[in-house]
């Protein structure tokens, strides 16, 4: 089960859901010191949000520059594609902005390279603002220190189509709650439509193994470990569903929209997703819609997986205190309040999710997926390791999908992704 990694990035998707040597461009060193004064110009960069949130972030900056009139922040709005690749150029020229958008994975390789700024040194004062878990987020095996603020984060529920499991003689206000019940009615659903329902759209994940209880890494950050017994065993029972069909035929090939898509035609039982999607069924789907069951997602270690994104401080920055000043107050319990009223993320700071937004019922499916999720994510983690980069995704999918296809044993298959993602990882020194 997979959802999309990036929470919001941007929430045009949301969920279907990153450095200058100093804003000018100039070379300084930067300093630690975020205890003087406040001004300054300074450069902040986004990932794909200007399209859909252009006058909530000038109103941020607005109100940030009023409350300290000797600064000025110019933002800055990436693209989607290729963000990743830009932040490392960027970081490569020294034309890294002051204060930027990351994901976990994205902070790693510039904290490596000594260009983001250890908050748990320049900004500890802030740590009990935000979720324990969030806070940690950004932290970087093998390192001590904390990269980035917190932002927004995002999970949903597993949706049901409730007809097709009505079709295969399951009771559909049972779904299922564990592995063990996923399965057995993932194969029953294959076996009862003669192979033309899958009950799951994609192949599984890192987060899919970190879900099912496996150690994904090693504490030092040296070695991935999901080859153990427990990661061989789903892979075992991911190619049972293959072979059944009970798992879609091209999910090896499968984006998050495309499993979307499937689910939405009725050629999948089951779809990982969020509250916005809600919307989408009833546009799209209205007969989807009216079968649509929700469900928690499925974990054998009671935590639910977490999408994170972050607000990273450039280490060179010439002006700490205010890209520090600023990364907070983007991040601040305030502002990601109304962030989340405004597109279906949460935020991550400590007490949000107790406001009423976030826990109070109206009878709206829409506000029984935003309670649930908010519930969830008080004690959620982001289970894909921060130092799994996207290279290393494509060598576990390649290889999970040579598994599937039978080409190689489960256990082969993960020995030699482990291998291949141990090679990348020393690559990364």
């Amino acid at each position: 089960m997979r959802k999309p990694r990036r929470a919001l990035a941007a929430a045009a998707i949301a969920l279907v859901l990153p450095l200058s040597a100093c804003g000018s461009g100039d070379e300084g060193s930067g300093s630690t010191d975020a205890s003087g004064k406040v001004e300054g110009d300074i450069t902040f960069q986004t990932w794909n949000l200007q399209a859909n949130f252009k006058s909530y972030f000038e109103g941020v900056i607005a109100d940030f520059e009023k409350k300290y009139p000797d600064t000025h922040v110019k933002w800055i709005d990436q693209p989607a594609e290729g963000y990743a690749d830009k932040i490392s150029a960027d970081a490569a020229g020294g034309t890294l902005p002051d204060v930027v958008n990351v994901s976990p994975d994205l902070v790693a390789p510039l904290a490596k390279a000594g260009l983001a700024l250890d908050l748990d040194k320049a900004a500890s004062k802030y740590k009990k603002e935000y979720l324990e878990g969030a806070w940690a987020s950004h932290q970087i095996p093998g390192m001590t220190g904390t990269y980035a603020f917190p932002w927004y984060l995002n999970t949903g529920p597993l949706f049901y189509n409730k007809s097709l499991f009505e079709e295969a003689g399951l009771d559909a206000s049972k779904p299922p709650t564990t592995y063990d019940e996923l399965f057995s009615d993932a194969l029953e659903l294959a076996e009862k439509s003669d192979g033309k329902v899958a009950t799951l759209a994609n192949v599984p994940t890192v987060e899919d193994f970190g879900r099912y209880g496996v150690e994904l890494m090693n504490k030092e950050g040296t070695a991935f470990s999901f080859n153990d017994a427990k990661g061989v065993e789903l892979l075992t029972k991911y190619k049972e569903l293959y072979d059944a069909k009970a798992l879609d035929s091209q999910a090896l090939t499968a984006t998050p929209e495309s499993s979307g898509k499937k689910f939405l035609t009725g050629a999948v039982a089951m779809n990982p997703g969020s509250a916005l999607d809600l919307e989408n069924f009833k546009k799209q789907a209205p007969n989807l819609y009216k079968n649509i069951g929700i469900t928690d997602q499925i974990t054998s270690t009671g935590k639910v997986n977490m999408y994170v994104m972050g607000v990273m401080v450039n280490s060179q920055t010439k002006h700490t205190p205010a890209a520090v000043a600023f990364a907070h107050f983007v991040t601040d319990a305030q502002n990601q309040m109304s962030f989340a009223k405004q597109v279906a993320i949460f935020p991550s700071t400590a007490g949000s999710l107790d406001d009423p937004y976030f826990t109070k019922e109206d009878g709206t499916d829409v506000t029984r997926v935003r309670v649930a999720a908010a519930k969830s994510l008080k004690n959620a983690v982001n289970y894909t390791p921060v130092l799994f980069s996207e290279q290393m995704k494509t060598e576990l999918r390649n290889e999970v999908a040579k598994a599937l296809q039978g080409k190689q044993s489960p256990k082969e298959a993960l020995d030699n992704a482990v291998k291949a993602c141990g090679k990348l990882l020393e690559q990364q020194g």
